[in-house]
């Protein structure tokens, strides 16, 4: 036998505690996210937050951290040029021939270049070396076009290190120019 029996006051009430029990879930995540340190923005939207640098926050989030690490970069620190490269690529950080200014300027005063490439320790070895090495090459070729003779450039036999006191396996991967 079948029963007729009208069970609407039960749905509505199981709609009810489901939907109590969503709002408690979501309130949850909200304040656990909110309490780490991560702005809600990162959890909703990282892409945007990482495109519009004036929305970052005084400390950026770990995705962010992450896009920034694996850009192309250049810095020039107690007269070494230091080149960053991208995960897997050999191309040169804007601004490369303004930072090998005062390079170019030493050598043209007869000084040698030496160019030192490093990798990280993820991966392949042997095609970490080979990248490293392709990445010395493109910075020489820069130099060289900069004016600076080959015969002045010395490079020297890539180096897998662990990264720096970070541990960062984005500060391992640079070639380094310094005049001798």
């Amino acid at each position: 036998m079948v029963s007729q029996s009208d069970d609407s006051p039960q749905r509505v009430a199981l709609f009810l505690v489901f939907g109590l029990i969503a709002i408690v879930v979501a309130s949850v995540l909200v304040f656990a996210v909110k309490h780490r340190g991560v702005p809600a923005q990162a959890v909703v939207a990282p892409a945007a937050q990482v495109a519009d640098a004036s929305a970052m926050p005084a400390e950026p989030s770990v995705t962010t951290a992450q896009a920034a690490s694996d850009a192309a970069s250049v810095k020039v620190e107690q007269g070494i040029v230091k080149f960053y490269f991208a995960s897997g690529k050999a191309d040169l950080a804007a601004g490369a021939s303004e930072a090998l200014t005062d390079v170019v300027k030493g050598a043209q005063a007869g000084r040698k270049v030496a160019i030192s490439g490093f990798h990280d320790a993820t991966g392949n070895a042997d095609q970490n070396a080979e990248l490293a090495k392709q990445r010395a090459l493109a910075v020489r070729d820069a130099l060289t076009t900069a004016g600076v003779p080959e015969s002045q450039i010395e490079l020297k036999k890539p180096e897998q290190i662990e990264g720096s006191t970070t541990g960062s396996d984005a500060e391992a991967r640079r070639v380094e120019i310094s005049l001798q």
